[in-house]
């Protein structure tokens, strides 16, 4: 009888059924790019096979390829067959893609959002989509304010879509939000001009990944980790972001960009708030948010003329990986031959508040490392004494709590155990959980997740503008250091963990970086 009571209360408990959104139309600015066909439509269709998206539902494409609707659907179900093999199902591309339009237009011009406006009230009598819109900012990013003003100019910002529409108003701006604290900001005033923060959703696909997000379930729901997360316990914190991958096609962007502003400046930034924040007094957008900022206003200021005792840049020359020669940065296509350009970063951060006084954080984000490895690694302090012989804890090493992000994902614990025998020997061993052996749900994808969240209207995963501000104003004294003529770029071979000066970086502090 018990168990049938749990059954019913299961039951009747809204909370566990799925999340469907109102009906809505997307518009998606540079949908002729990669990330429309790699990432955000096989989201949508993954949602659609999940009976997440609402019946009446539309996705509308806009760039200045011409393209037909029918081009635009071949091209994404090409891609939906390249990425969703395994899952592609015939039926649900017939009901999917009846949704997918694309309209060719420049849009640094006010006539392609006359054009777009009466194509949505079209798509409203056809879809009963009400009015509802999400814009999309995929496009470069030197657009986004152009795109907005005539947004705001079409009338198409105001939420609720207009009052003789009845809907609401959103809109996606993918990273990066800006290059410098300055831009970052003047980007933020571009966008508030014509819309309120409460319709904006920055997008950090980080922010998405399950084993980002467990950050928070593995602190905050379990009563034997909070009590020991702050300096009195742990003596470091170890954040690394390692890709075995070098820059490919895209040396054009990494000249622009850099390692600082394509990985630390947003996941890397992002990972660390979650890390080292507060617990939030409820788990909802502005709560959790709050803690963020809180955080990043507490990171210690880098001076800029001392920036190389706290930031490192390096540049991966040729090498091995995986058994397989590889050609250095410069030797890249699109690279300069004198490129003073950083494929990887290693920082110090100290985050001065009550919680973390004294406790450094070393953060590095690199390509052409010797695997592919994104984890948290939280060092506790050695114990204060040992009981047994330096010949019985040769193996034995500082408890070491390593929280895997990717590609293995998972948590591990180090812990001291008696090795088994007749003598008596302590060495380290790993208690692990897999997420993939723990857990029968297969975990959804970053933009999945994300869009979803973005059509119910929940920003508790995307970012605010002043979180966005507060991450760039610690990275920027490091950037003009960089960009003043401080020292040349360190070099390090392809395969390696990066170079030298990284290594020195902790060992200035007695400390070494751990191994993934």
């Amino acid at each position: 009888m018990a168990g049938t009571q749990v059954s019913q209360d299961l039951l009747r408990d809204d909370s566990r059924l799925p999340r469907v959104p109102e009906p809505g139309v997307m518009v998606i600015f540079g949908a002729s790019g990669d990330l429309t066909a790699r990432k955000l439509v096989p989201a949508l269709y993954d949602l659609a096979a999940q009976r997440l998206l609402p019946m009446e539902f539309a996705v509308v494409g806009l760039s200045r390829t011409e393209m037909s609707h029918d081009d635009f659907r071949a091209k994404l179900r090409e891609a939906l067959e390249e990425h969703r093999a395994d899952q592609f199902s015939e039926d649900v591309w017939e009901s999917f893609s009846k949704s997918l339009y694309y309209l060719p237009g420049d849009s640094k011009k006010s006539e392609t959002y006359a054009e777009l406006k009466d194509f949505l009230k079209k798509l409203d009598e056809d879809h009963g989509t009400a009015g509802n819109r999400i814009f999309y900012l995929s496009s470069s990013s030197s657009l986004f304010p152009t795109i907005v003003e005539h947004l705001g100019e079409a009338g198409m910002n105001e939420d609720a879509g207009g009052e003789e529409d009845g809907g609401y108003s959103r809109l996606v701006v993918e990273k990066p939000f800006g290059r410098d604290l300055e831009s970052a900001q003047e980007l933020n005033v571009d966008i508030q001009r014509y819309f309120d923060e409460t319709q904006i959703y920055r997008i950090d696909h980080y922010l998405g990944k399950e084993t980002v997000q467990n950050i928070i379930a593995l602190r905050f729901s379990n009563g034997i980790f909070e009590p020991m997360w702050n300096q009195h316990y742990i003596d470091h914190v170890q954040i690394t972001v390692a890709e075995s991958d070098g820059i490919g096609t895209r040396g054009a962007f990494y000249e622009e960009t850099g390692a600082l502003r394509d990985i630390v400046q947003n996941h890397v930034m992002q990972v660390l708030c979650l890390t080292a924040m507060e617990p939030p007094v409820a788990f909802d957008p502005d709560s959790l948010r709050e803690e963020k900022v809180k955080v990043l206003k507490a990171v210690r200021h880098i001076p800029e003329d001392d920036a190389e005792s706290f930031a490192v840049r390096g540049q991966y020359d040729e090498g091995w990986v995986f058994g397989e020669e590889v050609a250095g940065y410069r030797e890249e296509e699109d690279v300069a031959s004198d490129s003073q350009t950083e494929t990887y970063v290693s920082l110090k951060l100290l985050v001065d508040n009550w919680r973390w006084a004294g406790v450094p954080f070393y953060i590095r984000a690199g390509k052409r490392m010797p695997k592919k490895a994104t984890e948290i690694a939280i060092q506790f302090h050695k114990t204060p004494h040992t009981l047994f012989s330096g010949s019985e804890t040769r193996g034995l090493e500082p408890n070491v709590m390593v929280i895997r992000i990717q590609p293995e994902e998972g948590v591990s614990l180090k812990i001291g155990a008696k090795v088994p025998g007749s003598g008596f020997e302590v060495r380290s061993v790993n208690m692990d959980l897999l997420y993939g052996t723990a857990f029968l749900e297969e975990a959804p994808d970053a933009y999945q997740r994300l869009l979803l969240d973005l059509m119910l209207g929940d920003p508790t995963l995307f970012i605010r503008a002043d979180e966005a501000e507060g991450a760039w104003g610690i990275l920027d004294p490091v950037m003009k250091a960089w960009s003043d003529g401080g020292s040349e770029v360190a070099r390090y071979e392809a395969g390696t963990w990066g170079p030298e000066e990284a290594d020195k970086l902790l060992k200035r502090d007695g400390r070494e970086w751990r191994r993934p």
